[in-house]
């Protein structure tokens, strides 16, 4: 049925202002004042803010890891982005070698079709580039839809690729209108350190990150951005966490490299300290890249505020701590990677970025919603208000607040990285295609109803544009 959201400020990346809004059909079909529409529900927003569903470009949901599946899947993932305030989620579809990539786009399928809450779509890895695999890609992007690759430079001999399939992958995009993206750090280096870590006996959760350390993450974030240059391709680096990796970023932008930035909450607000934790409750805040010293994060909010970093995703990997964390009690290097963040997101980046004047309410939007969007090809039926977009949209209380704990969030994982923090703002309603999902602090939306995805290419008029059109 129509709806009319009544009493709210809307805001997007680009304005604030006060504004009602008509939905029809799943879209946003209005925005003015004294709307009207016959048998139109009405929904009193007064006193919240009326934001785009946020769009995390980051999850992992039901991915296999170290022998083990993260604890989250579509399903519950989707139901705590959701209840976070994201509205749509682009997860991370694995190959293998040798395993025609139509294969791995089933499994995907057949994982998220009749689980999610929300929308989604899939980034694809691409593990080894061979003539068999360059002739599968342009029907990934033309027919699946899927129009970014993720390429590893960590994980040696799990995920990792050698920098010769990332420099093809880099040119094949350039030609084929896709975005690349890299986990960027040298893995090599991190294989050496980490097998001398164990040998001399030392196995807590600490070393993971003292055997990562952050200048790995800046060479190859580096030499990632280098070959993006050389191939005058585009490259979309993943979970930023250092001064090191930010460094290198900004000075390719200055070259002119089409080069962007993503960092996540927990490098924002959580530091290498967490992983000292005893009773080796450090294993919770194991993922890679590790959680950094904290004059990082000082770096990484300016970063966001300047323009240099220029999406906020979460890296969702989740692990209970009980059975699947303690897979590494002895060995750090077993500690499955990843943690959980995809509801916290959107609260984290308010209370902290907004609230404390780190960020405006604008860049709030851009870097949870819109920015993402134009990025990954969603953009204009994603990622704003505007008329003719998808009603994907969020009732935000920004004076609410609370304590994240595990005992109140809706993910099936037994922890919160964030346990006993403090947040004001919280999500009270949230729309998908201007049905709710979350209304009024409970789900409402049945397993299923997210729909998937087909993107666009990678377009640098609509990123750099601030409205388009909607057809």
């Amino acid at each position: 049925m129509k709806k009319i959201i009544k009493n709210g400020t809307v805001v997007t990346a680009s304005d604030i202002y006060q504004a009602e809004i008509l939905i029809e059909d799943g879209k946003v079909a209005q925005i003015g004042t004294n709307l009207e529409a016959l048998g139109a529900e009405v929904i009193d927003a007064k006193g919240c803010y009326v934001f785009p569903g946020g769009v995390d470009p980051h999850t992992h949901f039901d991915m296999p890891f170290g022998g083990t599946v993260t604890k989250d899947d579509f399903e519950t993932g989707t139901i705590g982005a959701a209840f976070g305030g994201t509205t749509t989620v682009i997860d991370f579809c694995l190959t293998d070698k040798g395993i025609p990539l139509k294969n791995a786009i089933q499994t995907w399928h057949e994982k998220s079709g009749e689980k999610a809450v929300i929308d989604y779509g899939f980034h694809l890895m691409i593990g080894e580039i061979n003539d068999d695999v360059l002739a599968q890609l342009p029907q990934v992007i033309n027919e699946e839809g899927i129009t970014s690759f993720k390429v590893f430079m960590a994980y040696k001999n799990v995920l990792q690729a050698d920098d010769e399939t990332l420099y093809r992958t880099l040119a094949f995009a350039k030609e084929h209108g896709a975005l690349v993206m890299v986990h960027a750090e040298n893995g090599d280096v991190i294989d050496y350190l980490t097998k001398k870590a164990l040998a001399d006996g030392n196995t807590d959760p600490i070393y993971h990150a003292l055997t990562r350390p952050q200048e790995l993450e800046g060479e190859a974030t580096g030499r990632a951005a280098k070959l993006t240059g050389l191939a005058n391709s585009q490259l979309y680096v993943v979970h930023v966490t250092c001064a090191d990796a930010v460094e290198q970023i900004a000075e390719a932008r200055k070259k002119g490299f089409n080069v962007w930035g993503e960092t996540c909450p927990q490098y924002l607000v959580l530091d290498q300290s967490y992983l000292e934790k005893p009773n080796f409750e450090g294993a919770k805040y194991v993922w890679s890249p590790p959680l950094r010293e904290k004059w990082n994060q000082d770096v990484l909010w300016n970063a966001l505020k300047n323009g240099e970093l220029q999406t906020l995703g979460s890296d969702q990997c989740s692990f209970d701590f009980k059975g699947q964390k303690e897979l590494g009690r002895g060995d750090f290097s077993k500690i499955p990677n990843g943690g959980p963040i995809v509801e916290d997101r959107l609260s984290i980046l308010f209370s902290e970025g907004v609230k404390k004047g780190r960020i405006s309410l604008n860049q709030f939007v851009e870097l949870t919603s819109t920015r993402a969007a134009k990025l990954f090809g969603l953009f204009p039926k994603k990622g704003t208000i505007a008329v003719g977009a998808d009603a994907d949209i969020v009732i935000f209380d920004p004076n609410v607040e609370r304590v994240i704990s595990a005992e109140s969030h809706h993910l099936a994982v037994d922890y919160n990285a964030f346990e006993g923090m403090k947040v004001i703002g919280e999500p009270v309603s949230v729309m998908v295609r201007g049905e709710f999902v979350v209304r009024d602090k409970q789900l409402v939306a049945k397993p299923g109803t997210g729909q998937f995805l087909k993107r666009a290419k990678y377009n640098t008029p609509v990123i750099q544009s601030e409205s388009l059109p909607i057809n």
